[in-house]
Order: structure tokens, then C-alpha cells, then sequence
């Protein structure tokens, strides 16, 4: 039997992509192997939102190259964002390389793919399925809208069915991924948005959460907030990246709000959703920005205290507009302390919210097991170990939690609960 290998760098929607090309392969009668050595055909499922994943991708292709030689046979493709417009210049760059195919598209060289072959054959219990490809936003530092294209929404309908589906094999809840998923839907017929896509899939039978990401602070709404309020399969927990604390360098960054209409919306957020948590993205050392400013981000931080926090420092893209009109003029030095104190910031308030569930009792989806211990999150998106010999893949369970980290919890398993 003919073997596949997938490599995959990057967010979720890679993540999803990937999972969606291995069924698809497995539908033609491959099937994975865990080596490239092995494989008739390997994907790499490429990312560049920064240099780091950029040099990851080079290096992956460029360890690839004796593995052409000595199996000539062996079938290569990229895909994800790697893949731009000039195919004929990585076509150049990388000979080795058999096919290349944009991020969310198909290998066309073997048939067709069918709907029904795309989809996990054997979804996990937490699965991903996107709702909109693409972003209209042009963040000044982001390469995303270049290599994904301008927004594109599913049906809803197409959605529901296909989250009917994912139940039927298998999956508890689902993660809504998007670029932008507060933009879903304004570019259908009857303009349905998040909220109204997350009171269909709330009544589905048989799936348990629901959740959704990434949000724009200047996009999210309202009705969006209320519908989280309402409906009971949508769990509380939100990704809100607000990437600065300084005012000059979100203008800077083409982000169009301000740190004060962001504060507001984590309020009118916190005032609404009880126990919600909220985790946010940023970025240190931005082109030309002072210690001061960088203060007003650690600034925010500190008041704010997220649940978690994503830090990157800058990293110039080249079609991004960003590298094209500021010279990247912070020191790699400054950036890295940057990045230290947020880090070390971070981590004691985690370690301050995550201890506050010392001796209480959550509610956990098991998504499977990892060093001989099951794993799995709360509905507030927590990471939870537990020892226990019974089958629990794909049960909700609750633990009481024993041990916290800034990272984790532990804990044990209280008697019959499982639902």
C-alpha cells in the first residue's frame, strides 16, 4: 500500500488543512507513516507569518533534497503559505520539489477531491472546521491576506452538515477557525454572521462545546458577545489579540482601534460572560518602538491579566506593508529582552489565575494521552492531566484539580461523573 507523510508548521488552520488532506489521502488508499523515509508521497504544510517558521520551511525542503536522489520515485509537494503568486521562482529554488498548491487547495495531480473524502474519517474529539478563508484587514507586519487571498465564506449550511458530520464520527466539539471569523458571512447572499452560524451549530445533538477563533478587537460585536452569554455549547473562552499597548504603534500596525476601545471591549466582555477566559497576542519591537512604548504593552498587560498570552517579535515579510515602509530598526538583543519580560510577566500571572483552581472541580473533554496520562481541557481552554486506567478518549470527566503551573493543571478523577 502506497504511504503518505504530512509535515505541518503554523496556526490551526494549518492544522486543520493538514488533517483534511490525510483523510483525503487515505480515501485514494494511502496510508501515513510517521517518516519521510517511508512515505511515496510527503506534503510540507508550510507557514512564514515570521522569518523563524520561514527558516523552518527552508530547512524541511532543503533536508529533503538526498531523499529525492536516492528515491527518485518519491512524490514532494508544498503547500500553505509558502506557496505566492511567483510558483515559478520556488520552482526554481527548489527543484526537488514536485508540486506546489496554494493553502486550502488539493493536490488536483491525484483526481478530484469530493467533499465527503475531504473530511476526518476519524476526527478527534476536539476538531477544527473553518468557516472563512483569507483577510481583508492588511495588518501592516501580516503576509497573511497575500498567500490566503481576501475573506471567503462557507455556507451556513454547508457548515452545519459538515459539523453533523464530524458528530456522527466521532468528534465532541469543534473549533471555528478563521483569519478574521469576526468577518464571517458578510461576503454571502443573506450577509449571516458568527452569531447566527453559532445558534445553529449550538443545537446540533450530540456535539458538547463550541468555540471559535481568531477574533479582530475592531470587528467583534455586540451580538456576538450576547450570543456567547445565551447559548450553552459555546465555551468561555476568547482569543483577542491586541498585539500593542501603545496607540501610536497600532496605528502604526493598522489594527484601527485604539488601547482604550479595546480596554472597553474586555470589560463589556467580562460583564457579560461569567468566568470567561481570555488569552491575546503581541508583538515586541515593532519598527521604532521606544521602551516607552513597549511599557504601555507591558502596562496592559499587567492590568488586564490574560489567561494567556502569544508573544512574537517583529519579523520583516517582505510583501507585508510594514517591511516595505519602516526600517527594522529595534536591535534582535532589545527584542529578545522584550520578549523575556513579557514572558516572565506572563508566567506569574498564570501562575496567579491557574492557582485560584487549586481544590476546585472542572469539567474536562479527554482528547488522548500523553505520557501515560490522559489529557484534555476545560471548557476555559485549560490543559489538564490526570492519571486514571479506564478508557477516557473523548469523555467529559470531571477532575479535581490537585496540582496548578502556569501551563497546567493536575488533578484526579471524582466518581461517577462521566457524561
Amino acid at each position: 500500500m502506497a504511504q503518505y507523510h504530512i509535515w505541518t508548521i503554523g496556526c490551526q488552520m494549518n492544522k486543520a488543512e493538514s488533517e483534511r488532506l490525510g483523510s483525503y489521502f487515505e480515501q485514494l488508499g494511502y496510508q501515513a507513516t510517521a517518516t519521510t523515509e517511508e512515505a511515496d508521497v510527503i506534503v510540507l504544510n508550510s507557514c512564514v507569518v515570521r522569518q523563524s517558521a520561514e527558516n523552518r520551511v527552508i530547512n524541511k525542503l532543503h533536508s529533503l533534497k538526498s531523499l529525492k536522489r536516492s528515491r527518485p520515485g518519491v512524490t514532494i509537494a508544498v503547500t500553505g503559505c509558502l506557496v505566492n503568486s511567483e510558483v515559478n521562482q520556488l520552482r526554481k529554488n527548489f527543484p526537488h520539489v514536485d508540486y506546489f498548491f496554494k493553502a486550502g487547495d488539493y493536490p488536483q495531480w491525484l483526481g478530484k477531491a469530493e467533499p465527503g473524502q475531504i473530511l476526518p474519517q476519524r476526527p478527534s474529539p476536539s476538531t477544527f472546521v473553518p468557516i472563512i478563508q483569507g483577510c481583508d484587514n492588511f495588518c501592516s507586519y501580516c503576509i497573511v491576506p497575500y498567500r490566503r487571498g481576501r475573506e471567503r465564506s462557507r455556507p451556513v449550511e454547508e457548515i452545519v452538515c459538515e459539523v453533523k458530520e464530524l458528530v456522527h464520527r466521532g468528534a465532541k466539539e469543534v473549533t471555528l477557525l478563521g483569519q478574521n471569523v469576526d468577518s464571517y458571512g458578510h461576503d454571502l447572499p443573506d450577509k449571516p454572521d458568527l452569531p447566527d452560524l453559532l445558534w445553529e451549530l449550538n443545537t446540533i445533538d450530540g456535539l458538547a462545546r463550541l468555540r471559535f477563533l481568531t477574533n479582530h478587537p475592531k470587528d467583534m460585536s455586540p451580538k456576538l458577545i450576547e450570543a456567547m452569554s445565551c447559548l450553552d455549547k459555546v465555551c468561555e473562552q476568547i482569543s483577542l489579540p491586541v498585539q500593542s499597548g501603545d496607540n501610536d504603534i497600532l496605528k502604526a500596525m493598522r489594527r484601527d482601534y485604539t488601547v482604550e476601545q479595546y480596554r472597553q471591549l474586555v470589560a463589556e466582555i467580562r460583564s457579560k460572560i461569567a468566568g470567561v477566559a481570555l488569552s491575546t497576542d503581541v508583538i515586541v519591537g515593532f519598527p521604532s518602538e521606544s521602551e516607552q512604548q513597549f511599557q504601555q504593552t507591558v502596562n496592559l498587560l499587567s492590568e488586564l491579566r490574560f489567561d494567556t498570552v502569544h508573544i512574537a517579535v517583529y519579523s520583516p515579510r517582505p510583501e507585508a506593508i510594514a517591511a516595505k515602509k519602516f526600517e527594522d530598526n529595534v536591535p534582535p538583543a532589545e527584542k529578545q529582552r522584550r520578549l523575556n519580560k513579557v514572558e516572565q510577566l506572563q508566567e506569574r500571572i498564570a501562575t496567579e489565575i491557574n492557582a485560584q483552581l487549586s481544590g476546585k472541580t472542572v469539567e474536562v473533554l479527554v482528547e488522548g494521552r500523553k505520557k501515560g496520562k490522559w489529557q484534555g481541557r476545560t471548557r476555559t481552554g485549560k490543559l489538564v492531566f490526570f492519571s486514571d486506567s479506564r478508557d477516557y478518549l473523548g469523555q467529559l470527566v470531571k477532575i479535581r484539580i490537585e496540582k496548578t503551573s502556569p501551563w497546567s493543571l493536575q488533578g484526579k478523577v471524582e466518581a461517577n461523573n462521566i457524561r
